[in-house]
């Protein structure tokens, strides 16, 4: 009496699967194919990259209500309009904050409302890294 086997032989299937495989890997590349286009090239490139934005609150900003926008000092009233129109041409949102050690907690505040209000998203605050000793 002869009993006849029930397998399937795995080792000629795995043999076919990677032949399949290495056939596909080959000729995958050669059938992607993009439209040839001839790139012009520029004679003057500059980076466009957008400089900070700082706005710095100095301590007489108690007297007299006046922030530095970069170098230029203005009113706090004006301020967020002044952001609103720098915020416009940016994708990128943001601002850095610098103020006086000496400014009040809510003094800062009423600085980053009105920065917000002018569309800020992200306000960051400068602060000076500890020295060494």
């Amino acid at each position: 009496m002869t009993t006849s086997l029930a397998e399937i032989n795995v080792v000629p299937l795995v043999d076919v699967m990677l032949v399949l495989l290495i056939i596909f890997m080959v000729t995958a590349p050669m059938i992607q194919r993009g439209v040839e286009v001839k790139l012009p090239v520029a004679t003057r490139t500059n980076q466009i990259v957008g400089e900070r934005i700082i706005v710095t609150v100095p301590l007489a900003y108690r007297k007299d209500r006046r922030v530095f926008l970069g170098e230029e000092p203005i009113r706090s009233d004006v301020l967020e309009e002044r952001i609103r129109q720098q915020m416009e041409s940016r994708s990128e949102k943001r601002v850095y904050l610098r103020g006086d050690g000496d400014i009040l907690y809510r003094e800062l505040v009423e600085v980053i409302d009105r920065l917000k209000a002018g569309g800020v998203e992200d306000v960051g605050l400068v602060i000076e890294p500890p020295r060494r000793r």
